[in-house]
This record gives structure tokens, C-alpha cells and sequence, in this order.
């Protein structure tokens, strides 16, 4: 299935999930539906009008004039494309449409049909508004628009009397959907009037989750009654609140600066903070107030709702208590979203990820005896996406090790090439915390390595520390069995974790790569010097091999030289290159031979 049909399936499910909360379906007929489809029938001088509601396989009709039955089939039904398309369908000569010449419509004797969509606040198009008559014929923009006015009256009677009520039940103050209606009322009556919208947020989600199982739904009923009051009372009578959600609220002030924002914010959560029922669970009970500008007639009621809550969000978590929407930050949180959504299908892509090497060379030697694999992706839509961007976000998913399945394979294709050309190279593969908690991670890697015929020379592992200490004894047996048959572990970003004497006795590795912060200022800072000094001479002893990563001048090359560095990689030798190139560079007559002359 493709994107296009998974999102018409997901609509159709959920429109017919909204339809039938309604409980309209099958029940008996309505005097103030019956009243509209009159007043249609004769406005439009059609023998025929109907409420007609789609349902998963037919058309049934709320209310109905001029004919007798109830339901007819959906399949090329002209109702069920209104439900489909969202838009007014007119059909002037059903004998002539290709698409309900032969319908059952037709077949019964109708020409001309008018439909306008049913549609509720959240979007879903329950049916249409219809007349037919039993001759072709016309009809106007005008008398389209009188159709649709007729629809509109429809929902307004559904919405008064069953499920999309205009009251919080609980609280008693106007709900989401009646905020809605009086953001399009204010439009219409002020457009483009600068206003803000404060949300107060008394509980998120995870403390909703906690209060649910520490103190019982009974308290979050009460605390959202309470919460309400309370603000109310300090909004005064006059102002508007709503109830948004469990425990959210959010009201309309004329537009303001900032700092003023924030300040009414402050003293709204200063209001909740004081009620006795909030007092009595002090730790779990964190009210914020978001604030968000918007433009009357311009900003949608869902834009307005998720942008103050977004400010809500930002002010949870600085501990500000209240704060301003910040598009840049909603755009870095949407970013990351988008980043999130999209990397499955980069997986499944043939040219979105793709792995690059950077040579790592003996420094004595100036030989390249290995090379790292490093992740890149390119976005079909945001281009190139740093992987200090988006690894951090994906680590921690279940995408984390479909990806690691992902480079491994291809590293262990790239390791196999190599040595069939006869280059004796250890590639490098970066693991993350999460991968370690697989329990069959290190089995996965050697049946790989084993079935491409690599020798365990070919494959190194690189895991930082704090991805090492994070985990528990099940990680270092993972670790423990790779080293068993052979693989060499490798600490990357050395010095920016745990680094200590006590630590680096029971790391379960044979190498120590210093992170390149370390390393970069070793020209011009004294104290990088002593410290690498240190680094070295504690792993020497240790009896790790060393690897120093952001080597960049010939200056840092031989001052690590001199000490007894092992390896180096960086800049210097070369950035991380694709596949052909890193060949090229490796065996040609040209970058690394000459740069290997030049610097004995």
C-alpha cells in the first residue's frame, strides 16, 4: 500500500469512527432535520432533498423528501464522493456522466443531483446535503453557496444534539470544539486583529500518568474542577475560558509584548499554585502557562492550540513556569520530528544513507592500516542531515537497530571487498548504548563476518564510554564475546566521559581514541599538551593502543609522533571520502604517496 492509499485508509477509518460516536445511523427520523430537507426541496423547486449519511457501504438517509426508502448502495452513489472529496459535487445529466450513467440513482429515474459536505470541526465529511430532481438542469453559484449554507445548518443541529457538544463535562467551561466556532465568529467579526492565546497547562502527559496511578483518576477529575474554578475567579467573569483537554485551559487576551505575557502567565500559575487540592501533591502537580501570538481570520484554531501549547512545553522545560511561543524553537522541535518520521524510509531508500571512510594511519609508518565508517544522510527535501543531528535522536528508538543492521551489513560488504583486492584493512564500526542491550548483537556481527569470510583483523567495534558505563553486566558480555573471538573494541571520544585510573582497568578494549577537542589544540594550548601528555602515558601503561582523531597540521602529526602515539586520523591525511575515492587515495601514485614522501 502505498503513502497516498494508507492516508485515504486512515481518513475513511476515522471518519467512520467520528460518524458512528454520533449514534445517527439507523435511528428514527428528526423533525428538525425533516424541516431543512423541506425548506430545500422547496427553495430549490427539486422533488427530491435528503440529509444523506455515508456509511462504509451504503447511503442512508438521515431525513429525507421524495422518496421512499431508507439507504441505497454507496458504490457510485454521488453522496459518497462528496464524503471522499470534501467538495460540492453537481451533476447536471446523470445519464451522461461516465461515472453514474448506470448507477442506481440514474436507474430509478434521477437527472440532476446537488450535494454539499457534511463536515465536522475536526475535518471528517460525514455525507452531504442533497437535492435531485428527475430532469437535467443547472445550477448557480449562488444557489450552490444557499446549499451549502443548508449542510452547515445540518452540523450545527447534529453538533447541538448528540456527540460534538460544545461543553466540558467535567469543568462545565466551553470545550475545544466551541473555542474553535468563537476563533472563526471573532475572524469574521475583527480579521486580522492582533490577539494572544495563554494556555495553561496544569499537568503533562507524564504526570497525568504518575497522579493517574499514585492517586487515582478521582483526583484528576477533581483537580481539573478546582483548577478551572480557580481560574476563572482570576480571569474574572467577563473573560472566556476553555477547557482544552485533561486539565487544559485557555483563554484570549488582547494582543501584548512579552515581558507582559509572561508576567500574566506567571501570576495565573501563582493563582494554582495557591488552590488547596494542588498544595497537596506539591511535587507532581507543575502548572505552566504558554503564550502565543495570532491574527484573527488568519491562524486556525488547531495552529493557535498547538503553537501556545508548544510554548508550554518550552516553559516546562526550562522551569520558567511561563513563556513565549519561540519559532525557532517550534521549528527545531518540528525539525526533529520530521527527522524522526522520515528516517524509515530513508532505511528502506537506495540512495538516502550511505557510508563514507576516513583512513587511519600508523603514524610511524605513515602507512593507512584501517578506516572508519562513518553514516551520512542525505534528505530528499532538507538535503544533507549532520549525524551529530540525527543519530541522537534515533538511538533511542526502535529504529536504532534496524540501523545498526544497516551499517553493519554494508560494512561487512565494503570489509569483504577489500580484502578480496588484497588491502588488509580494519574497518571501523560505530555502536551505540542501545545496541549493547540486544542480547544477540555480538552473535549477529561474527555469523556476518563469518559467512562474508573476513578474518576478525577486518572488523574493529567503536563504542564511546559513556555508552559502555550506561550499560549493565549483559553489554560488557557482549563486548567480552567479541574480544573472545577476536574483534578488536575500541573507546572512541576518549576524555569526554568517565575517563579515570579505576575505569580504564576494567574497560573490556584494546584501544583509546582521544577525542579530537583534545587534539585540535595542541599547536596553541599548553595545558591540551599536558593533558594529551597524560592521556597517552596512562593507556601506554595500561597497555592500550592509542588513536588520536583530528590530527589536522604536520605540527600535531610529528608532536604526537614523538610520543608514541599509535595512530592518527584526520584532516591532515584525508576527510572522510566515498568509497571510490578512498580507493583512489589509497592506492594511486598521487595524494597519499606524495604525502607520505614529503613526510618522512
Amino acid at each position: 500500500m502505498d503513502n497516498d492509499s494508507a492516508g485515504a485508509h486512515d481518513y475513511e477509518q476515522a471518519r467512520l469512527y467520528a460518524l458512528r460516536q454520533l449514534n445517527l445511523l439507523d435511528t428514527p427520523p428528526s423533525e428538525s432535520f425533516d424541516r431543512i430537507t423541506r425548506m430545500a426541496s422547496k427553495f430549490f423547486g427539486m422533488p427530491i432533498a435528503a440529509v444523506s449519511l455515508t456509511d462504509a457501504d451504503r447511503q442512508w438517509f438521515k431525513s429525507r423528501v421524495g422518496v421512499e426508502h431508507w439507504e441505497i448502495p454507496r458504490f457510485k452513489a454521488c453522496c459518497g464522493e462528496v464524503a471522499d472529496e470534501s467538495a460540492v459535487l453537481v451533476v447536471p445529466d446523470l445519464l451522461e456522466s461516465p461515472t453514474y450513467h448506470d448507477s442506481v440513482l440514474a436507474e430509478s429515474g434521477i437527472r440532476f443531483y446537488a450535494g454539499a459536505p457534511l463536515q465536522t470541526q475536526e475535518g471528517y465529511t460525514l455525507g452531504a446535503m442533497c437535492v435531485l430532481d428527475t430532469q437535467p438542469r443547472e445550477i448557480s453559484a449562488e444557489e450552490v453557496a444557499i446549499l451549502q449554507d443548508m449542510a452547515a445548518m445540518v452540523m450545527a443541529q447534529i453538533e447541538l444534539q448528540h456527540a460534538f457538544g460544545r461543553i466540558d463535562p467535567l469543568t462545565g467551561l466551553p470545550n475545544r470544539s466551541q473555542f474553535a466556532e468563537d476563533l472563526d465568529d471573532l475572524g469574521r467579526d475583527d480579521p486580522d486583529k492582533p490577539r494572544c492565546a495563554l494556555f495553561t497547562e496544569v499537568l503533562d502527559i507524564e504526570q497525568v500518568s504518575i497522579l493517574h496511578r499514585v492517586m487515582g483518576p478521582a483526583y484528576i477529575d477533581e483537580l481539573a474542577r478546582v483548577a478551572a474554578r480557580g481560574l476563572q475567579v482570576a480571569l474574572g467573569k467577563a473573560q472566556r475560558l476553555y477547557c482544552v483537554g485533561p486539565c487544559q485551559f485557555v483563554h484570549l487576551v488582547d494582543g501584548r509584548g512579552d515581558a507582559e505575557l509572561i508576567a500574566i502567565g506567571l501570576r495565573l500559575r501563582e493563582t494554582l499554585l495557591a488552590l488547596q487540592l494542588i498544595r497537596e501533591a506539591p511535587i507532581l502537580v507543575h502548572p505552566v502557562v504558554g503564550a502565543a501570538p495570532l491574527s484573527l481570520g488568519k491562524d486556525s484554531a488547531v495552529d493557535v492550540l498547538r503553537t501556545a501549547h508548544s510554548a508550554c512545553q518550552d516553559a516546562r522545560q526550562t522551569e520558567a513556569g511561563a513563556g513565549v511561543y519561540s519559532q525557532a524553537l517550534d521549528a527545531s522541535h518540528r525539525r526533529r520530528f520530521t527527522l524522526l518520521s522520515d528516517f524509515r524510509a530513508a532505511l528502506a531508500s537506495a540512495d538516502q544513507l550511505r557510508l563514507v571512510y576516513q583512513p587511519r594511519v600508523e603514524l610511524s609508518s605513515r602507512e593507512c592500516i584501517g578506516a572508519e565508517a562513518l553514516l551520512r544522510w542525505r534528505h530528499p527535501e532538507l538535503g544533507d542531515i549532520s549525524p551529530a543531528e540525527f543519530i541522537p535522536l534515533i538511538e533511542n528508538t526502535p529504529l536504532a537497530d534496524p540501523l545498526t543492521d544497516w551499517v553493519m551489513r554494508r560494512v561487512v560488504a565494503q570489509a569483504q571487498s577489500w580484502h578480496r583486492q588484497g588491502r588488509t584493512l580494519a574497518v571501523s564500526l560505530n555502536v551505540s548504548a542501545c545496541n549493547l542491550d540486544a542480547p544477540d548483537f555480538a552473535e549477529r556481527l561474527l555469523s556476518r563476518m563469518a559467512q562474508a569470510e573476513l578474518p576478525a583483523s577486518a572488523i574493529e567495534v567503536e563504542l564511546t564510554e559513556t555508552a559502555l558505563f550506561g550499560q549493565g553486566r549483559g553489554a560488557w558480555q557482549q563486548l567480552d564475546r567479541l574480544i573472545e573471538a577476536g574483534i578488536q573494541i575500541a573507546i572512541d571520544d576518549f576524555g569526554t566521559g568517565y575517563s579515570s585510573l579505576a575505569y580504564l582497568q576494567d574497560i573490556p578494549a584494546q584501544i583509546v581514541k582521544i577525542d579530537r577537542s583534545f587534539i585540535r589544540r595542541l599547536d596553541d594550548l599548553p595545558r591540551s599538551r599536558t593533558l594529551v601528555e597524560a592521556m597517552l602515558s596512562m593507556a601506554h601503561n595500561l597497555g592500550y593502543r592509542v588513536v588520536a582523531e583530528g590530527v589536522e597540521t604536520q605540527q600535531t602529526y610529528d608532536y604526537l609522533e614523538s610520543l608514541g602515539c599509535h595512530e592518527g586520523q584526520g584532516y591532515l591525511m584525508a576527510r572522510p571520502l566515498e568509497v571510490g575515492d578512498f580507493e583512489t587515495w589509497l592506492t594511486a601514485s598521487g595524494a597519499w604517496q606524495r604525502w607520505n614522501a614529503a613526510s618522512r
